[in-house]
């Protein structure tokens, strides 16, 4: 996902941008207990639901959010991949791109009931894109949204359906997610803006 870029100073006059962590390695944990959860509830024990993770960090939260659905009511949610570079409205404007690959589980997504997993709600825009790379993908019952954080600025009516937390932030600001799968550490900070 795309964060805005903090502004780079070649002075040294300012100084460096503030970090707040957001949610420790137990918050994340909690966090992703909790919407596999309510992603029970909320689909009658997960029957014919399939968890679809966007790239990057996406794609390793579905998976655990399936093995917690798993631990708490064993029940197997089938997990993808769904690459929406091609579907992005920005490509123009931004450097090449590597495709990554698109994974369906077994069975595919028609007349299921898809949950697209991503780390940041921001824009928008992403999820715009990964609707638009279902549509050519199948023809779903229903399509939800889980995220770790939202955190606003909203340029599409988009709402997740799952929210792990709501973090009020400034447009400059930037919420950066690091998962132990990619990252080597569990953990959500907001970098501020530097200051002058």
């Amino acid at each position: 996902m795309a964060y805005p870029q903090a502004a780079s100073s070649s002075t040294t006059s300012g100084s460096p941008p503030t970090v707040k962590v957001i949610l420790t390695e137990t918050d994340l944990q909690r966090v992703v207990d909790r919407i596999a959860h309510q992603i029970l509830e909320k689909t009658d024990g997960a029957d014919g639901t399939v968890l679809l993770g966007i790239p990057t960090r996406g794609v390793p939260l579905a998976r655990r959010l399936a093995s917690r659905i798993a631990a708490f009511e064993s029940v197997d949610v089938p997990v993808g991949v769904l690459d929406v570079t091609l579907y992005r409205d920005d490509l123009r404007l931004k450097a090449t791109r590597a495709i990554g690959p698109t994974d369906l589980p077994p069975g595919g997504i028609d007349g299921r009931r898809v949950i697209l997993v991503d780390d940041v709600l921001f824009s928008g825009r992403t999820v715009r894109a990964a609707l638009d790379a279902l549509s050519d993908l199948g023809r779903p019952s229903s399509v939800q949204l889980a995220v770790i954080v939202d955190r606003g600025h909203r340029e599409l009516p988009i709402r997740a359906d799952y929210v792990g937390k709501n973090i009020p932030t400034a447009r400059a600001e930037i919420v950066k997610v690091a998962l132990a799968e990619i990252d080597g550490l569990d953990e959500v900070k907001l970098l501020g803006e530097e200051t002058k």
